[in-house]
């Protein structure tokens, strides 16, 4: 399985009062998700407070989420970490659960070259069958996984993607220019969805996408149908929006947006914290002005 669609979510962690993990809502915000634009899901990613969430948390997410979406939506599960033996054996859990692929996150703390990197994500691939997704993320793991890099990782035949969060279109650019076309770039950053596809980009692996995933897919639409003053005039439109999701700490911003919607996501678990009373202010006055509350 080479094409998980267009717009993914990057699905919150829905937690109950206590900080346990409310399966339930897992569920019902999945089947939101893929109701509202969504062809597929990452679960248990940076955005589902993937650093703090257990072993078993993660697999039984992925088999809830799994479960409540059936063969609707791409499931997606986030394995990778800074440890590649612990990588490796979550992949394999997931893989056995029968998720459609996983999402590998560059090792972050530890700081490796280029080659451990290459290294890393090799021992995953070859430890599974699931098609894989690389995530380049350097504002969060504090080194950035290089475009010659991707592009050697790219001819591992089970490496078919990458989520490119590193707000560099040139580096963008060039991992397409060098990698075969059935490669899959998605863009990490939702502002940039459209600037990437003009370049030859697939979609994006979202988090505004919970709340304006029906309005990103228009967007896509209008762009590959030629209407590109279309595609431009909604991507215009979504800005502010987008803008405020990162207003402080993903994912303070979507999981108090999630809330504001009546969906269920519940709190936030420590280190992260709740929305201050301006971020807040933010948050609302921008889901109003999209007309969704």
């Amino acid at each position: 399985m080479r094409n998980f669609g267009r717009v993914i979510t990057a699905m919150v962690t829905p937690f109950n009062d206590d900080y346990s993990v409310n399966y339930k809502a897992a569920a019902d915000l999945a089947k939101y998700l893929i109701n509202n634009g969504s062809d597929g899901i990452v679960v248990a990613g940076s955005t589902g407070e993937s650093a703090t969430l257990s072993s078993p948390e993660k697999l039984k997410l992925f088999e809830t989420v799994l479960e409540a979406v059936g063969d609707k939506a791409y499931v997606i599960a986030g394995t990778g970490s800074n440890d590649t033996r612990a990588s490796i054996e979550l992949t394999v859990e997931a893989e056995k659960i029968g998720v459609h692929g996983a999402m590998l996150v560059g090792p972050y703390y530890n700081k490796p070259p280029q080659e451990g990197y290459y290294q890393h994500f090799k021992a995953i691939a070859k430890a599974t069958k699931l098609p894989l997704i690389l995530y380049n993320v350097p504002g969060r793991t504090s080194a950035n996984i290089l475009p010659s890099t991707i592009v050697r990782l790219s001819e591992i035949e089970n490496i078919v993607a990458v989520k490119e969060a590193s707000g560099n279109l040139e580096q963008v650019s060039e991992i397409i220019r060098n990698t075969n076309k059935d490669f899959l770039v998605y863009s990490g950053d939702d502002i940039l969805t459209l600037p990437i596809m003009t370049i030859g980009g697939t979609g994006v692996i979202s988090v505004a996408a919970h709340i304006i995933g029906v309005r990103m897919q228009e967007m896509i639409a209008a762009y590959l149908n030629g209407n590109l003053s279309k595609a431009q005039e909604i991507h215009l439109e979504l800005i502010p929006f987008i803008k405020s999701m990162f207003v402080t700490t993903n994912p303070i911003p979507i999981k108090t947006a999630v809330n504001i919607i009546g969906q269920s996501a519940g709190p936030l678990r420590l280190p992260l914290v709740p929305a201050t009373d301006s971020e807040l202010a933010v948050i609302k006055k921008a889901i109003k002005d999209l007309g969704t509350i």
